[in-house]
């Protein structure tokens, strides 16, 4: 343990190894056992899964406390709503069952700005096709929360849970879409920058997206993780850590829109490091990867799909990145950039 980490920080939530870290020491020395197969809280995965019958029954959780709440491209709502949809959707699960919604709220809070966070979470359930089932409403005193929190759960069946761990030498890694979006567009909305050019969250429901990536990819598509704190950087160290495999990425392959190339420039921080709320890395066994991309860009939220990167026996647990000139270790960050981002 390092000096200063018997209190928690900023960079425990960050999505990096410092969270990970904090997580196993504190929440998994008493992990209960799961069953044969099953999916449980030590495999840090994007959920549980367990067997019910001839299916797996997916159930996950998550804290939402982005601030501010309204940003360009979505708000609290829809990102409650998208974040636990996609982590359902990242274990092979997209056809949520249903969901619960608890909000924290501050006294003073707006009710208006609270209508129109119900507002969005209703769209998102639309748009994922799946409905808020029950719920809870908390008030906190001012100063003791900060505006608003919410934590949604959901849970589905699939019949074959996809790990993020399933990743072996050969293998190629697709993503979704461009990178970076939805945290350089929190970024500007915060802080009132004049950035040019119009940046926007990606937040959305990936779970109709990735079911025709799975009907496309079949059994070739292996690994799944939404880059969301900590960005690619972090979600691909994972999914290399967990298969004891390296990961080779191509600068030139990566999707960058050109607000979000600007923004990464002027202001010097790396869209690998940037988190998404509307994207998903996939594995896909060699020369199935095809068919998946173009599945993938037949739906509107594909469109920029592409192969960005194979997976190799070397450096095992790390991501290196060709530049074209040459190879760098990406490192992955072990702050957060921008805190309350999701």
């Amino acid at each position: 343990m390092k000096p200063g980490d018997d209190k928690i920080a900023m960079r425990h939530g960050a999505g990096g190894p410092a969270m990970r870290e904090l997580v196993a020491r504190v929440f998994l020395s008493r992990a209960a056992d799961v069953g044969d197969g099953d999916v449980g809280l030590a495999a840090l995965d994007d959920g549980a899964a367990l067997r019910v019958g001839d299916q797996w029954l997916v159930f996950t959780t998550d804290t939402h406390v982005v601030k501010p709440i309204f940003f360009p491209g979505g708000d609290i709502g829809r990102l409650a709503v998208s974040g636990t949809v996609n982590d359902l959707a990242m274990m092979g699960a997209t056809a949520p069952l249903g969901m619960a919604c608890a909000v924290v709220l501050e006294e003073g809070f707006e009710q208006a700005a609270l209508r129109r966070v119900q507002a969005s979470i209703e769209q998102a359930c639309e748009e994922a096709s799946t409905s808020i089932q029950t719920g809870d409403t908390k008030v906190m005193g001012r100063g003791e929360v900060d505006g608003i929190v919410i934590t949604t759960t959901a849970l589905g069946f699939t019949e074959r849970v996809v790990r993020d761990d399933g990743l072996r030498a050969g293998d190629e890694i697709v993503v979704t879409g461009s990178i970076g979006d939805h945290g350089f567009a929190v970024l500007a909305e915060r802080h009132d920058l004049a950035l040019v050019g119009a940046l926007r969250s990606d937040v959305a429901p990936l779970n109709g997206l990735v079911a025709g990536a799975l009907d496309a990819g079949g059994d070739a598509l292996v690994a799944m993780k939404d880059p969301t704190r900590g960005g690619v950087a972090s979600a691909l160290h994972e999914m290399a850590e967990k298969s004891g495999v390296g990961i080779l990425l191509e600068e030139a392959s990566l999707p960058v829109s050109p607000p979000v190339r600007a923004a990464s420039e002027l202001l010097g921080i790396d869209v690998l490091h940037v988190a998404n709320e509307g994207k998903a890395l996939m594995g896909v066994r060699p020369g199935e990867a095809k068919r998946v991309v173009e599945a993938l860009r037949a739906h509107p939220l594909g469109a920029q799909a592409r192969v960005i990167g194979r997976v190799t026996e070397e450096w095992r647990g790390r991501v290196v990145l060709d530049t074209g000139f040459g190879r760098r270790l990406v490192a992955e960050s072990d702050g957060e950039l921008l805190p309350r981002i999701c």
